[in-house]
């Protein structure tokens, strides 16, 4: 496995009236961005909130953000990187590893079965680790060294500031039309 294209998948929770975004950025492994694509904004009813309960969320960021977003991508991608945790039912859905990532002051409550750290940043001293779903769990610490070389020159939390900012960009223009 090769680190040649990394995406890293995030959604944005709107206002209570104009739902959730989802976005992919898709770097080299210098975090230069390749593509972005960005959903639109997903409003649930009230009927899905109860038909769904618990697991409406995770129905939202895996069959309506994660999958039509990795599905609409020109590039092929090595690896995908998330923040939120149940993103990585994606994993069972597609062939893509889906990996969170997360510094330590992101998730105090985090597993350590399963969990590796990365290499920081520049030697900044920030703990950073990664974890993923059973099915790719086996191949974390080939995933973790394949990071490894990347978290030591880039920092692999900052894309998911731009991708923030860039959908509430999209938001406002949509917004403004």
């Amino acid at each position: 496995m090769n680190l040649a294209k990394i995406g890293f998948l995030e959604s944005l929770s709107l206002d209570e009236t104009s739902g959730i975004m989802g976005a992919i950025l898709v770097t080299d492994g210098e975090t230069k961005p390749l593509e972005f694509r960005v959903t639109a904004p997903i409003k649930t009813t009230n009927f899905q909130k109860t038909l769904y309960g618990d697991v409406l969320l995770e129905h939202v960021l895996v069959e309506l953000i994660s999958l039509p977003l990795i599905t609409a991508l020109n590039e092929e991608l090595d690896l995908i990187l998330v923040k939120d945790p149940l993103f990585l039912g994606a994993n069972i859905k597609q062939g893509i590893r889906v990996i969170q990532i997360f510094s330590q002051d992101e998730n105090l409550s985090a597993p350590q079965k399963g969990v590796e750290e990365l290499k920081s940043y520049k030697g900044n001293g920030q703990k950073v680790f990664i974890q993923t779903s059973p099915k790719y769990e086996s191949e974390l610490p080939q995933i973790r060294d394949l990071l490894n070389s990347i978290s030591e020159r880039r920092n692999l939390i900052e894309p998911f500031s731009r991708l923030r900012v860039a959908c509430e960009q999209v938001h406002l223009q949509k917004t403004n039309e």
